[in-house]
């Protein structure tokens, strides 16, 4: 009997099985201190305890970001361990507060899957549900990874590609159903935009720059037990198309995350993601920018404290927002390609106090 997990490969993916994955995982104060350490992130609701409980929380939260990694981090010895990359996100809803002292687990279905024309890899799409110690779902998200075949030489035929959600309905937005602004201040966060001060087709250059060391991508990969060999084997990486380790996309995101603090420091919390990519790789050494531009501003049935701003978070790598025009995509071969600074493409809901509440 084998005694270690190789990672499942395209071939043993299965439409409709379910992956009930190991390891669930308790989140401490020092785990939300590191993950500050790691990305610079400044949101006070993650940060204050008392700005917290004075907006209706028990506590100060687990940054939404970490949540999803810790959920998403379980999935992987399951999911892509074997992984080329991480293609996409969609329909992914926060749900629940979770705070310090909270234990997650994660469960995910397999939803599709087709194998690519190069015979060597497939694409696997799957749904993952993260719940607390309660059994209550704090966190929901597709995502589709490309996955390396077993035996590149034997096509599977497979064929399934899924349809996937959009977006995220304003309607289906959840917000916490404690959140009470009646004694709201604005001093622990700063900055002076409100709901209303946001303009649809703005966009905002969040001016600031992050350059991501090896040890600290490597660092935030293991705090969210991501064990992905494309982000740690250096010997195995060697024989890729990179030659060397690449950087977990989703600490990229929590980098850009943090840089868009400057021109949004009032934002509550993300609500969900429309959709997102990994539009070109991320190495040690490279230097992280970000901007954002506001898609459109919806009201939250029941909440008229709060709205719902749908932005495009866009993570550069090497050169400011301004100085590159703030580039996205191209034209390449008849076609769009995203432009070859741009590392990340966000599509997400984020909830915003309103200056009249």
């Amino acid at each position: 009997m084998a005694k270690t997990n190789p990672g499942n490969f395209f071939e043993d993916f299965e439409a409709g099985a379910e992956l009930v994955h190991a390891v669930p995982r308790t989140i401490t104060e020092g785990e939300a201190a590191m993950y500050i350490g790691l990305t610079g992130s400044r949101y006070p609701l993650h940060c204050s305890a008392e700005f917290a409980r004075s907006l209706g929380f028990s506590r100060e939260t687990i940054n939404d970001l970490l949540v999803f990694h810790i959920v998403f981090g379980k999935t992987v010895n399951d999911v892509s361990l074997n992984a080329v990359a991480n293609l996409g996100y969609a329909g992914l809803r926060f749900l629940l507060p979770v705070y310090p002292g909270d234990t997650l687990r994660s469960v995910s279905k397999v939803v599709g899957k087709r194998e690519n024309s190069n015979g060597k890899t497939g694409v696997v799409w799957v749904k993952t549900v993260g719940t607390n110690q309660r059994g209550e779902a704090v966190l929901e998200y597709y995502r589709w990874v490309m996955v390396h075949k077993r035996d590149p030489s034997t096509p599977t035929g497979a064929a399934d590609r899924p349809a996937m959600p959009k977006e995220v309905a304003p309607s289906e937005l959840v917000v916490p159903s404690n959140l009470d602004l009646s004694r709201y201040e604005e001093w622990p966060s700063g900055g002076a935009a409100y709901f209303e001060d946001y303009e649809i087709g703005e966009k905002i250059d969040h001016v600031d720059g992050m350059t991501i060391e090896e040890s600290e991508h490597a660092t935030a990969t293991r705090l969210y037990q991501n064990t992905a060999k494309v982000h740690f084997d250096a010997v195995q990486t060697k024989q890729t198309r990179f030659g060397r380790r690449l950087m977990y996309g989703g600490h990229v995101i929590s980098v850009a995350r943090s840089l868009s603090f400057n021109g949004m420091e009032r934002v509550l919390g993300i609500l969900a993601w429309n959709g997102g990519a990994h539009a070109n790789p991320t190495f040690a050494g490279d230097t992280i920018y970000a901007y954002s531009e506001i898609l459109d501003k919806a009201d939250i049935p029941g909440r008229a404290d709060v709205g719902a701003l749908r932005v495009r978070l866009v993570g550069l790598k090497d050169v400011g927002p301004t100085e590159a025009g703030f580039p996205l995509k191209v034209s390449k071969d008849d076609g769009e390609a995203y432009h070859g600074s741009v590392v990340l493409d966000l599509d997400y809901w984020l909830l915003v106090p309103r200056r009249v509440r």
